[in-house]
């Protein structure tokens, strides 16, 4: 008898779209995200284990600026590597919304969307249960690093699209 073997892909596309004050494009990044420790043990304690659920999720801007890796052991409160980008005009992180899951997978039909209001450089995208902006806290689910220089400044609008599949 042949058994069935199922794998979660924790290598998941994360696609960020910049569109200048005239709503023209100016680049487009799309990279892969890595899932930290604390991400995986808090999906398999709320599915396997009786653990709380995560219900909303959001995303953080990671800053170029003295980026130098992501780590399986980053976490909200310690992250050597790397620090959030503050340069949006929201006050809290924006939600990412996922839509019910088909073909194995849960995606955001609509973006999750930043305001940039500032020049800056942007290394990379997190997902985060914790909404507070520059917040220490929450479960950091996981990373994604553009290969390249991801530049914004005043009056860009950042769009991501995060797709988790399995």
């Amino acid at each position: 008898m042949k058994s069935l073997r199922t794998r979660i892909n924790f290598r998941n596309p994360v696609v960020a779209r910049c569109y200048d004050k005239n709503g023209n494009l100016k680049w487009t990044r799309r990279c892969f995200n890595g899932v930290t420790d604390v991400g995986i043990e808090q999906l398999l304690d709320a599915q396997f284990n009786g653990g709380s659920q995560s219900s909303t999720w959001y995303m953080l801007l990671v800053d170029n600026s003295g980026f130098s890796a992501f780590a399986d052991g980053d976490t909200m409160g310690s992250h050597s590597g790397w620090t959030e980008d503050q340069t949006y005009a929201a006050s809290t992180r924006p939600e990412w919304t996922a839509d019910a899951a088909g073909s194995r997978a849960v995606t955001n039909s609509s973006t999750v969307d930043f305001a940039i209001n500032g020049t800056t450089v942007i290394k990379g995208i997190a997902a985060v249960d914790n909404n507070v902006k520059g917040g220490t806290s929450g479960t950091l689910f996981a990373t994604a690093s553009f290969s390249s220089n991801a530049s914004v400044e005043n009056g860009d609008t950042l769009k991501v699209t995060y797709t988790v599949s399995g």
